[in-house]
This record gives C-alpha cells, sequence and structure tokens, in this order.
C-alpha cells in the first residue's frame, strides 16, 4: 500500500522504544506505546513478537550448547525458558549444570538450579523448572 510506504518514509524505523517530538514513548514506525495516552500492544502482536524472540533463543541455543537437540521437547523447554528470562548469556554461565545436563544427571542439574542466585530471585519458576528438568515432563504449574 502506498500510504504505508509513505507513512514509513515520514515515520522512520526505531526498534527501541523513544520518546517522539511531544515527549510519548514510542517504537518501530511511530508505533506509540505511551500509556498514559492509550498506547500499547494487543496480545496478538504481543504472542507474534514471543514467537520471534523464542525461535531466536531457540536458535542460540542450538549453537551454543552442542546437545540441545538431543534433549526431550521438556527439557529443551526449561534451557529456553532460562534463556528467554536471563539471556542466552546468562543460561551459558550456569557451566556445572549444563555440563551435568550434557552428561544426563538432570537430578543433579536440578539441585544446581536450585542453588543459583536465579533460583532465589525467582523461587517459583526455578522449582518448577527444576522438576521440569529433572522428569523430563513439562509442567503445568
Amino acid at each position: 500500500m502506498q500510504a504505508t510506504k509513505q507513512i514509513k518514509r515520514h515515520e522512520g524505523f526505531v526498534s527501541n522504544a523513544y520518546k517522539d517530538s511531544l515527549g510519548y514513548l514510542t517504537i518501530g514506525y511511530g508505533r506509540l506505546i505511551d500509556k498514559s495516552k492509550g498506547g500499547g500492544i494487543s496480545e496478538t502482536e504481543a504472542e507474534y513478537l514471543l514467537a520471534n524472540d523464542v525461535n531466536g533463543v531457540y536458535e542460540a541455543l542450538n549453537r551454543a550448547i552442542p546437545s540441545f537437540k538431543q534433549l526431550n521437547d521438556a527439557r529443551q523447554g526449561v534451557l529456553l525458558n532460562m534463556a528467554f528470562q536471563m539471556g542466552t548469556h546468562g543460561l551459558m554461565q550456569f557451566k556445572s549444570t549444563l555440563n551435568l545436563i550434557e552428561l544426563g544427571d538432570y537430578d543433579a542439574a536440578a539441585e544446581n538450579m536450585l542453588k543459583s542466585l536465579w533460583a532465589s530471585q525467582t523461587p517459583n519458576r526455578a522449582k518448577e523448572m527444576a522438576t521440569q528438568m529433572r522428569t523430563g515432563q513439562w509442567q503445568s504449574g
């Protein structure tokens, strides 16, 4: 659509939140996200962004952890969840936990997860993820 091309040219693309000429939080091609002015995104848009983010984390973990694809879906989910929360770099700091996972010692890996600063900061999430790592079964919370 020609109008879309014109708007893109006038607004310009900014990949992070910024204040527009009136001081309102905006992102992308002039998308108002400032709550004080009724801005934001829909749940559908958030789910689209989430899917892109999860796919990106999945690909990063595939590159960073040689045995990632050999894990079952639920154990991959634990690492995806952790990397989504703290970044792939943050997950990679769990060296002994990752080594235990590599060895298939999921009980010890789960115990290591629960001894971390991450577990003390997000205890409910960590307990659920540790159980999922230990059992290899999805937890519903």
